[in-house]
């Protein structure tokens, strides 16, 4: 039986080179115009967003956030 460990610098079985084809972090973060506000939800709204974004490794924030977005946007083309 063979118990060496492959060395990490070397690679293992073919390879092929890919181009890098991804963006730079800045062009990955949209960035938009934000304003600050103050809002009081129903303690069950923040509940629910918060079990939420923690199954979805997310900010309970940003996913109330993005739903006013899509509300609005939706209103919008009425």
């Amino acid at each position: 039986m063979n118990n060496t460990t492959p060395d990490p610098a070397y690679p293992i079985g073919d390879v092929t080179i890919v181009r890098d084809f991804l963006p730079p972090p800045e062009q990955l973060v949209p960035k938009k115009t934000t304003v600050r506000v103050t809002m009081e939800f129903t303690k069950e709204s923040i509940e629910f967003f918060k079990r939420e974004a923690k199954n979805h490794n997310a900010s309970y924030q940003a996913m109330i956030r993005n739903l006013v977005d899509v509300y609005a946007k939706q209103q919008q083309q009425k």
